[in-house]
């Protein structure tokens, strides 16, 4: 079987075809037919720092295919069924013909779009909803009194996601950065009510805005650049989630205000294998529900052609300039 992966971590140079063995159904394991990928900043950040143990390493999380195989203890999905899903970090990735996928962590994927479109979601999807439900604790359909998020880097992936579902899906004021024309008309097109950008003052953009505190903050990146900003405007009893690689933050300062600071990391369920793990497949089908309702959208914003290592390298290039909107997506390997 075609795969793309590297033996030495490196540039996005390294990306190499590789022969590799069929994989094998466990029991609770789908055999997918790999039909689209996307590329996540965590793709870039493996390749460039992991080392592989042994054999070429296979990244990529997000995909979209047709179940092929099942294991014999699946009850979720069949052969002929469409999936969506974000992998796992412990198994080879989508970045081939074929992926393993516990069904637990897979949902099926949405009516209304094209494999494409679809593997824009999985990874963004779950991060953004478990950090705001599960983490910051936002309460859907609450009332009109329920405060306000702030999403640094509403552009990205993650934030892309996350605009859409706090406008869609709770009462709180969005506020989102972006520091293009174009990002803002994009994060303003997914739902935000106020842009500001993150490479000036957020704090004095926050005061000209007639906003002084807000009660959610989504620190996606920058996170230790933001920080003093971060911990002067979080509301009293307010709630900051990170997803970034901060070296360090004194959190000391939030004391006065019982403000609390949690993680998210969306491959802690299936790293794990927490006992609510299945929530990561009722998720993905919640969004595929929303999406073929029309109340979210795909995030899916460039496509860089079939699944070659040439095309791989470039959507990882375009992943770590720091100048994506939405996510980058490919599609199946030639073939």
């Amino acid at each position: 079987m075609k795969a793309i992966g590297y033996c030495e971590p490196g540039g996005s140079d390294v990306l190499r075809e590789f022969d590799v063995a069929e994989p094998l159904p466990g029991p609770r394991d789908l055999l997918v037919d790999i039909r689209a990928v996307a590329v996540n900043a965590v793709d870039v950040k493996l390749r460039s720092k992991a080392r592989p143990k042994g054999q070429p390493r296979i990244l990529g999380f997000d995909g979209a295919g047709i179940v092929t195989a099942v294991g014999s203890e699946v009850t979720l999905f069949a052969p002929g069924d469409r999936v969506f899903h974000a992998g796992t970090i412990g198994r080879p990735g989508t970045n081939a013909r074929l992926h393993l996928v516990d069904e637990r962590i897979a949902g099926k994927m949405p009516a209304s779009l094209s494999f494409e479109e679809a593997a824009a979601l999985p990874l963004t999807a779950i991060t953004a909803w478990e950090l705001l439900f599960d983490q910051m604790g936002a309460t859907r359909g609450a009332p009109a009194r329920a405060g306000s998020i702030l999403i640094i880097n509403g552009a990205g992936g993650v934030g892309s996601m996350l605009v859409q579902l706090a406008a869609r899906l709770t009462h709180l004021h969005v506020i989102a950065t972006a520091s293009r024309p174009e990002t803002a008309a994009w994060v303003r097109s997914l739902g935000a009510n106020t842009v500001i950008d993150h490479k000036d003052d957020l704090g004095a953009q926050l005061d000209r805005a007639g906003i002084s505190q807000v009660s959610h903050i989504a620190a996606l990146t920058g996170t230790d650049r933001h920080w003093p900003t971060i911990a002067r405007i979080i509301a009293p009893r307010g709630r900051i989630g990170i997803i970034d690689d901060p070296v360090s933050l004194d959190i000391v300062p939030l004391r006065a205000k019982a403000a609390s600071v949690t993680w998210e990391a969306m491959f802690v369920r299936s790293q794990f294998a927490t006992s609510d793990m299945i929530e990561q497949h009722r998720l993905l089908c919640a969004v595929a529900d929303l999406v073929d309702a029309g109340r979210i959208r795909t995030t899916m914003h460039d496509h860089f052609g079939p699944l070659t290592p040439a095309n791989l390298a470039r959507a990882h290039d375009h992943v770590a300039s720091g100048r994506a909107v939405g996510k980058a997506v490919l599609g199946p390997m030639p073939g």
